[in-house]
């Protein structure tokens, strides 16, 4: 299925939505061909016209140009129309197109709009369904005291990446070195993070700037060795004020590179949340993604993690994983809730392009991952609610990843950075940092080398860059 677009100067709104429907449709510059799967959308003079082809067959739908709304838009709510009623489906979040359904709440909140208003948007403009609003409200109820805080004048948290795995997970695109690979760089890596982390103080320190939350994430952080944990982790605390910090995460999420050791470090340097992933408690799965692990060892990592003394341990399961049935997940999803963690996050498998999965155009079956997240019912009842909420494009049937915690163990950095509303410092390679003025508003990015072998090599490059940090705030941006 080809996406064809004319007459408007950004079809991103159409193009997205016709995804919901056809996950990975590529969008086409030129007309397709007679009898070639496609969506044509177009506006002109004449009005707006969309046509869909599929197997032979086609239906049109056509509409006036609108009064008092946008073409994007218009065109964009023809197309859903009429994909909705040529394949029968009517997608949970309608025609939302955004990654932060949550943060649109917010929003609107915040410019003075009144709860029918934003109801109406949600339920009537964009077709969402009940439940799946329903949600998002609540979790911005939740969010709101947490976000006054993280919102405070000059308010930071500091993100830490690890681009090591000890193997790629078929699922996954992000910038990622194998260890089997590349364990030549993870030293020299460590000590120019390290290098950085110093950089980062001097410009948060010039800047007035005061560290709410540490996140250090990957890849997998604990593909180090304990040895370069130790020495990661003490820079962290040589360098920032740890005593008074809301929190601090480290993503222990691969039992078969997380030892005893290695949890008692973390725990020693001040980490206060960990994060233990299993994605599946079946073997089956697990090997179809590619883990070198059992189910067996993601219990046994997390006993060891208690044993050192955790006591906030988030775990991530994914729904529609190859090879996985609603049955499995259920299994998954109750082996987790026995497990008693404080979080449990509940990502759907999303069709990343860098992915294996994509890349290797495997054929694949996937379940129904609707009826998955309808397992999460279970979650409510064992003491978890819902406290953040993200989509990505080219999710499996147009899902969500949903945060759960206990009360008072909700991870603060998911929240701010999620929701936008303050400074995130980024170290390592492929790190974002993402400069937020006194009005909460998105400023400034800086950027470091994509791939740590660049990352290292031209180093003195990212310490140069940083020096922005200081300079946006010495212009007094929003103050």
């Amino acid at each position: 299925m080809k996406i064809y677009i004319t007459g408007l100067p950004s079809g991103y709104d159409v193009e997205h939505l016709v995804r919901i429907f056809y996950p990975m449709a590529p969008l086409t510059l030129t007309p397709p061909e007679d009898g070639e799967d496609c969506l044509w959308a177009g506006c002109g003079p004449e009005g707006l016209r969309v046509t869909v082809r599929e197997n032979g067959r086609s239906k049109t739908a056509a509409a006036p140009l609108p009064a008092g709304e946008t073409p994007e838009f218009a065109l964009a709510s023809l197309t859903y129309g009429l994909l909705r009623e040529w394949t029968g489906l009517r997608p949970p979040w309608g025609k939302m197109t955004g990654v932060r359904p949550v943060r649109l709440i917010h929003d609107k909140r915040a410019a003075g709009w009144t709860e029918a208003e934003i109801d109406r948007l949600f339920l009537e403009r964009f077709d969402c369904s009940e439940e799946k609003y329903r949600m998002a409200k609540a979790i911005a109820g939740l969010q709101e005291p947490i976000l006054r805080r993280g919102s405070q004048p000059r308010a930071y948290s500091l993100y830490i990446g690890i681009p090591f795995c000890p193997s790629r997970c078929s699922y996954c695109s992000f910038v990622s070195c194998n260890l089997d690979r590349d364990r030549r760089l993870v030293q020299p890596y460590v000590d120019c993070l390290c290098r950085e982390l110093e950089a980062i103080r001097r410009q948060a320190d010039q800047a007035g700037l005061q560290l709410q939350t540490v996140y250090i994430g990957g890849g997998t952080p604990t593909s180090l060795s304990a040895a370069q944990l130790r020495q990661l982790m003490g820079a962290v605390r040589d360098n920032f004020p740890l005593s008074g910090l809301d929190e601090y995460t480290v993503e222990a999420g691969r039992p078969d590179c997380t030892d005893a050791e290695k949890l008692a470090v973390i725990k020693e340097y001040g980490a206060t949340r960990i994060s233990i992933n299993p994605q599946t408690f079946s073997d089956e799965v697990l090997a179809r993604i590619g883990r070198r692990h059992s189910a067996r060892d993601i219990l046994d990592c997390y006993a060891a993690a208690r044993a050192a003394g955790h006591t906030n341990i988030n775990m991530d399961l994914i729904a529609g994983l190859p090879g996985d049935t609603v049955e499995g997940f259920e299994h998954s999803l109750r082996t987790a809730i026995g497990l008693d963690p404080e979080n449990i996050t509940v990502h759907t498998l999303t069709l990343k392009r860098a992915s294996r999965i994509v890349m290797d155009q495997q054929e694949q079956s996937y379940a129904d991952v609707a009826a998955m997240l309808e397992r999460c019912s279970l979650l409510p009842a064992a003491g978890y609610r819902p406290y953040y909420l993200y989509r990505q494009k080219n999710t499996l049937q147009n899902l969500e990843n949903v945060g759960w915690s206990k009360p008072g163990s909700e991870g603060f950095y998911n929240i701010y950075i999620m929701e936008e509303v303050q400074t995130i410092l980024s170290a390592g390679a492929g790190g974002s940092t993402k400069l937020v003025d006194a009005a909460g508003h998105r400023m400034q990015r800086i950027f470091n080398f994509k791939y740590p072998n660049e990352y290292i090599q031209r180093f003195e490059e990212v310490l140069e860059r940083k020096k922005g940090v200081a300079a946006f705030y010495d212009h007094d941006l929003g103050t």
